[in-house]
């Protein structure tokens, strides 16, 4: 195990309605790293987030927190974890400030000072207006920046943020990605899912992507994106590119059925592949860019990578 890993899991699995949705994954997170946990739906991120705090038990592998096998009982280090799953799931019958109470009083023991962490989470995360509101009152960005703030309550070393973004506008979204820029640089650890590739690629320090509920690539952005899909995008008009049997070529090469997307076909291809496309199709239109985690999305939708 690395020395400055925070959280490490090895060959977790778990089998849920007969089917084996997690299948041997692994996951390492350090303090002061966000952690981007990626893959289509199915894939398995949110079971494996599940285990990973202890909501689900492993039906094998090995969980270690601050190099400290928990045995698969991870209640024993829910007080250094902070959880913010994808629902609002507050106590309508409290205030936004007795929600932060109320929470903190959950944990053993007793987190220290909670009046004085409740009032620094509260101006921190700009919800000091609205301490004696509702949180059905509150917008939406507010509600989940409330969530986070819930999850941190008890000071936690671990934090997860289940989809922490998702149906916010795109002012609440970047508010939130300063607040977990803020988090990290402080020291935190965080594992994040999102569905959002620009919020992925923007916070996340490594990526761990999953496909049918395997580990397919782990690293940094950049070098997922170059292990999984190459150095380039080649966008054809979809017309044309069938004129020409694309399709034919890709085919020939084992870079499997193209990408769609509104009358375009987005094809990955690594340095070598390009140069060949290029002599093969001299006279076919196209533009070239950088791969986005938007093309890996499209590639592990139309079925499992190798890597």
């Amino acid at each position: 195990m690395s020395v400055s890993a925070l959280l490490e899991a090895r060959g977790l699995v778990k089998t849920l309605g007969g089917r084996r949705v997690v299948d041997g994954v692994e996951v390492s997170c350090a303090a002061g790293q966000v952690l981007g946990l990626l893959g289509p739906n199915g894939a398995g991120k949110t079971t494996t987030l599940r285990m990973l705090y202890g909501f689900l038990r492993p039906d094998a592998g090995t969980i270690r927190f601050d190099g400290v096998d928990v045995g698969g009982d991870v209640a024993s280090i829910k007080r250094h974890l902070g959880v913010c799953t994808q629902d609002d799931t507050f106590d309508g019958d409290f205030t936004v400030e007795q929600n932060l109470w109320m929470a903190a009083r959950y944990f053993r023991p007793r987190p220290p000072d909670v009046g004085v962490r409740v009032r620094a989470l509260l101006d921190r995360f700009g919800l000091a207006p609205y301490a004696a509101a509702r949180p059905e009152t509150l917008s939406g960005g507010f509600r989940r920046r409330l969530m986070i703030a819930r999850a941190l309550v008890h000071r936690p070393r671990l934090l997860f943020l289940d989809e922490p973004t998702t149906g916010l506008d795109p002012q609440a979204r970047m508010a939130v990605w300063d607040l977990v820029d803020g988090l990290r640089a402080e020291g935190l650890g965080i594992v994040l899912t999102t569905h959002y590739m620009e919020e992925a690629e923007r916070l996340s320090d490594a990526l761990t992507v999953l496909a049918q509920g395997r580990v397919v690539a782990h690293g940094t952005p950049k070098h997922v994106l170059g292990d999984l899909l190459g150095e380039h995008v080649v966008v054809v008009d979809a017309e044309a590119a069938g004129r020409a049997d694309v399709a034919g070529w890709l085919a020939h090469r084992g870079l499997g059925a193209p990408a769609g997307v509104l009358g375009q076909w987005h094809l990955p291809l690594r340095a070598d592949e390009l140069a060949d496309f290029a002599r093969t199709f001299p006279h076919l239109r196209y533009e070239m860019r950088p791969p986005t985690l938007d093309d890996l999305f499209l590639k592990l939708a139309l079925g499992p990578c190798a890597g």
